[in-house]
């Protein structure tokens, strides 16, 4: 009898069963966390025969998330050939707001900046202005290096509280039109990727908390004297954001009974009216308008204001006026966070912010005056230092956030047999 043969090469093969993905995200995820790079390695890390790891790895490289790498040198036998993980196959888009501005960025699946962006934007003139200017700065960046691929993921860093799990502001104190507004909804559409929407500073501390030196991965607090003033906490590598998304939200604890001290949010004694930008703005126009200062007077009736630039200025000259509000706000500051610090206990405190460029005198006064509330144990190996990177360090917390969400095993499980996470957004973020 005479068959005819079938050449298995010119046969599809079956879609990987549900167990054949579950070690397979296995295998990935230990691949690019740099785990196991070799067969060898994969077999004595997962338990598995050499014949299942091979079969998991050919159905990863032809999914396009696996491909062959180099050759590691063996302790004994033959040299083993490496597994690499292909960042390059999608992108991520990450964008972290900055007072007046707002940094955007694009970067592979190892959350690695390709390239970076700055646009002006004011939150406070409401999301139907201001999301079309952070897309119009992700259509600019992939139009750069796309190169024919996909986003497979998009994080948004705003300033106010975040119900992460719906992606929606919740009750912004002065940021009219955001409360409830379906901002990962508005990029998901545009997209069809999954979409990560957190507190800007949330975002900045996971980002300094990545690049910390040494690389201990003790806990950070990062705080951002700004517009307002922010906290992000980072313990055991994950975002504290609290119950309800309020962590972190230090501008307004009361730190004094000055019945002038009146705040954005109309509360009396906030540490944002007293210590931040827009807070030592309001003290210093003041004081400018009553004849205290012939420089603030100076820089006030040149420019109108005395912001960012002008309290810059007048720091660098030395103003006395200037320097004791600046020195009072820092003290303010640090004894606020020692406070954090005893409680959280964490091995690095970082403070950034635009209030502060040029600014020694604000970090140094903050230091001392952190140690002077910290408990010895508390402030016992503590490292205080300012940020390395400052606002551009919310579009690399962005990106690891959601390169971390994309490639948790329980998330991998729901879209690797597809090879790609798009077409399975709502499910990815459903996911604790």
């Amino acid at each position: 009898m005479t068959g005819t043969r079938v050449d298995r090469r010119d046969v599809a093969a079956p879609p990987p069963s549900g167990r054949d993905i579950l070690l397979l995200a296995q295998i990935v995820d230990l691949v690019r966390t740099g785990v196991a790079n070799t067969r060898p390695e994969l077999e004595q890390a997962t338990g598995l025969g050499r014949t299942v790891v091979n079969e998991r790895l050919r159905e990863g490289m032809d999914l396009g998330v696996l491909e062959e790498g180099g050759t590691a040198q063996a302790e004994r036998g033959r040299p083993s050939r490496t597994v690499r993980f292909r960042s390059e196959a999608g992108l991520i888009l990450s964008a972290s707001f900055a007072d007046n501005s707002v940094w955007a960025a694009v970067s592979d699946l190892d959350g690695t900046a390709l390239l970076r962006s700055t646009a002006d934007a004011d939150v406070l003139q409401g999301p139907d202005v201001v999301l079309p200017i952070v897309h119009g700065q992700f259509e600019s960046l992939l139009k750069r290096v796309a190169h024919g691929r996909s986003v497979w993921g998009v994080a948004l860093g705003l300033p106010g509280p975040i119900d992460f799990t719906s992606g929606r502001m919740v009750a912004p104190p002065i940021m009219h039109g955001w409360d409830g507004y379906d901002v990962r909804g508005w990029f998901r559409n545009r997209y069809e990727a999954p979409v990560w929407v957190d507190n800007d500073d949330n975002l900045r501390a996971f980002g300094e908390w990545a690049l910390d030196q040494p690389r201990d991965a003790r806990d950070l607090l990062y705080v951002e004297i700004g517009e307002g003033i922010g906290s992000g906490l980072i313990t055991g590598g994950r975002v504290h954001r609290g119950d309800t998304g309020a962590a972190g939200d230090i501008g307004h604890f009361r730190v004094t009974d000055d019945p002038t001290a009146v705040c954005r949010c109309g509360r009396t004694g906030c540490l944002a009216a007293v210590a931040s930008g827009w807070g030592l703005s309001r003290i210093l126009t003041a004081a400018a308008e009553r004849g205290e200062s012939p420089m603030l007077a100076d820089l006030l009736a040149r420019n109108g204001h005395i912001l960012g630039l002008e309290l810059r200025d007048a720091i660098a000259a030395g103003d006395p006026v200037t320097m004791a509000a600046v020195r009072r706000a820092a003290r303010f500051t640090g004894l606020t966070v020692g406070g954090l610090v005893n409680f959280a206990n964490p091995g690095t405190l970082v403070l950034g912010g635009t209030a502060l460029l040029g600014s020694d005198v604000f970090f140094e006064t903050f230091k001392a005056a952190v140690l002077e509330q910290a408990i010895e144990l508390a402030a016992h190996d503590l490292v205080i230092r300012p940020s390395t990177a400052d606002f551009e360090v919310g579009t690399v917390g962005g990106a690891l956030l959601v390169a971390r969400r994309l490639f948790r095993q329980d998330a991998l499980q729901l879209w690797l047999a597809a090879g790609t996470p798009i077409g399975s957004a709502v499910r990815i973020q459903q996911l604790v």
